[in-house]
């Protein structure tokens, strides 16, 4: 019996070593696991720590939130905050009679100002109604109402603000303000009412409410060209060859229904701003296929780009339409600095449409590619010196030029 009883305790021993050993060895398999899944809970203030945390990789955005339409005029309803009103109440203390009126004021109501920021270059921001903060009504011991915050609207510069058709404001400078909506007055309260002949008024007023105006906003310097044409031109496909702005592209015309800006980068940080105006016809002049919208877009451009489709018979009448469309918008409107752009240059009918454009016209063309980027750096060079112009003239003008 001993020496079964002795076996029976030598044989538990040894599984009992092998239990631990088997269960010291799977917690050291899952040790790298644990202390990697305490990696990742680390906070990412520590900056050891946080070089173990894999940054995640962002989605790419689709073309179309990448395709922003320029905003460059936008109607608002503007409507400032109500004043609080004024309260009627009477001091009330122990042993203390006839303590007296003690109503206070309602505060004012908030305003509404524009304010200019260098940085904001399109009113595609603004919402089309604000409303101001409304002032709170006053209180007993003759406290008074806390005044509305102000809204704050920022815009950029060269904002030229009209109301029923009239020039109201013309913001010009950064940090220049214009309250376009005054809050309403805060009420009195009944201790405002106190007088010699009324030692006990109950009279309180209420806030009066807030200004309301319709105002447009107008951009008076849209960018540095525009370019001009009619649809299907292949104004959008230059603008993407030359800049990095995403305006759609398609063969069917009146793709561009919003202009679209693109920032074309120069030695010494310049930067030329070039805009895809939407494709006019013929009689835009007198609003036909929003004709006058799309014309307002070509007034606020400095110089322009007339772009032509040398694929078509005859690219030269194009020329001539674009000119007396624009000449009778607005007189002179077509004598602006400018340059004549013949696109789609890579098919086989431009190429002996170019010579016979060349006769018809005195100035200088500019034949290129704007889907195979042939000649594009004659454009490129053609346009710096038109912007390098049009900042010349400014300055003999004494004129700030618009820097972007």
């Amino acid at each position: 019996m001993k020496k079964a009883e002795m076996m029976r305790i030598t044989i538990r021993a040894w599984l009992e070593s092998q239990w631990i050993w088997a269960d010291s060895h799977q917690r050291c398999s899952l040790f790298p696991q644990k202390v990697k899944s305490w990696h990742k809970n680390l906070s990412t203030t520590c900056s050891i720590c946080s070089k173990s945390k894999r940054l995640e990789r962002k989605r790419n955005l689709s073309e179309k939130k990448l395709s922003r339409c320029f905003v460059d005029h936008r109607k608002v309803r503007l409507t400032a905050g109500k004043g609080g009103d004024g309260i009627s109440c009477f001091h009330s203390e122990p042993r203390k009679m006839y303590g007296g009126p003690d109503g206070g004021d309602g505060g004012d109501g908030g305003h509404i100002i524009l304010k200019v920021d260098q940085q904001v270059k399109s009113l595609a921001s603004l919402l089309p109604l604000y409303r101001g903060f409304d002032g709170e009504k006053g209180g007993s011991k003759n406290c008074y109402g806390a005044a509305g915050k102000s809204i704050y609207l920022k815009v950029p510069i060269g904002t030229v603000v009209k109301e029923d058709n009239e020039i109201i404001a013309d913001l010009n400078q950064h940090g220049e303000e214009y309250v376009a909506v005054y809050g309403g007055t805060g009420g009195k309260g009944n201790r405002f009412f106190l007088a010699n002949d009324n030692r006990a008024p109950e009279t309180a007023t209420e806030g009066e409410p807030g200004e309301e105006k319709v105002l447009s906003l107008e951009l008076k310097t849209m960018a540095h060209a525009g370019l001009v044409g009619f649809p299907n031109a292949g104004k959008s496909s230059l603008l993407r060859a030359i800049s990095n702005a995403k305006p759609a592209v398609a063969s069917y015309p009146f793709t561009t229904l919003n202009p679209h800006v693109g920032i074309v980068h120069y030695e010494g940080y310049e930067q030329v701003a070039v805009a895809d105006v939407p494709g006019i016809i013929k009689g835009a002049h007198q609003n036909r296929g929003l004709g006058l919208a799309f014309l307002k877009h070509i007034e606020r451009c400095r110089f322009l780009l007339y772009v032509l489709d040398l694929s078509v018979p005859e690219p030269w009448t194009q020329l001539r339409d674009l000119k007396y469309e624009l000449e009778q918008y607005e007189q002179g409107l077509s004598k602006r600095p400018h340059a004549i752009i013949g696109n789609k240059f890579d098919l086989p009918q431009a190429k002996s449409n170019l010579p016979l454009l060349k006769e018809q016209v005195e100035q200088r063309v500019i034949p290129l590619s704007a889907l195979t980027g042939d000649n594009l750096e004659e454009l490129l060079l053609h346009l710096k010196d038109l912007y390098d112009h049009y900042v010349k003239t400014e300055e003999r003008q004494s004129c700030k030029p618009m820097k972007w």
